[in-house]
């Protein structure tokens, strides 16, 4: 938990020192436009035919650290990398625990809602795909803040498939 709330308060520092909040303006945006992200993701649940597994269970803690690049190709679509390692702490320890290329394809919708679809690539012997529903809830002349809502399913590894559900905090610049 104090890594979230670390992660979160540094994310919400740093976009209030950016430039202050602008208003739509006239000038006019050339594609494509490429933009970088860091985030921090809490998984909440993960649900497969065995058993659902919450975050904090059997004294364990999952956090994640997206990062990457967005390149927007009009006002309504984009292509996105994102790489995320996954921290774990349990029984006094913490360690990555798992990293997850996420390359996928941004629906960017009015009022800074984006959809997007990403395939997912796990070191840990995972596969499948994300969905994400996101909304900018600040925006400044350089950045945007960001929450968001990834649902992952997986599936392999010997494992059955499961679907999650995580919470986002992210800035973009």
């Amino acid at each position: 938990m104090k890594y979230w709330l670390a992660t979160a308060g540094l994310l919400i520092g740093f976009g209030s020192f950016a430039q202050q909040t602008s208003s739509n303006t006239s000038a006019t945006v050339t594609y494509p436009k490429v933009q970088g992200f860091f985030c921090v993701v809490e998984p909440l649940v993960t649900i497969d035919k065995n058993e659902t597994v919450y975050n904090f269970s059997n004294g364990a803690y999952t956090i994640g650290f997206p990062f990457g690049i967005n390149v927007l190709t009009s006002n309504t679509a984009g292509f996105s990398l994102e790489i995320v390692p996954f921290i774990r702490s349990a029984n006094g320890t913490s360690k990555t625990s798992n990293v997850l290329f996420h390359p996928g394809y941004m629906f960017r919708k009015k009022h800074g809602f984006t959809i997007v679809t990403r395939a997912a690539f796990e070191t840990s012997g995972r596969y499948g795909a994300t969905v994400t529903f996101s909304k900018v809830v600040a925006k400044t002349k350089t950045n945007n803040i960001f929450i968001a809502t990834p649902i992952p399913f997986r599936f392999g590894n010997e494992k059955p498939a499961s679907v999650g559900f995580n919470v986002l905090l992210g800035i973009t610049f």
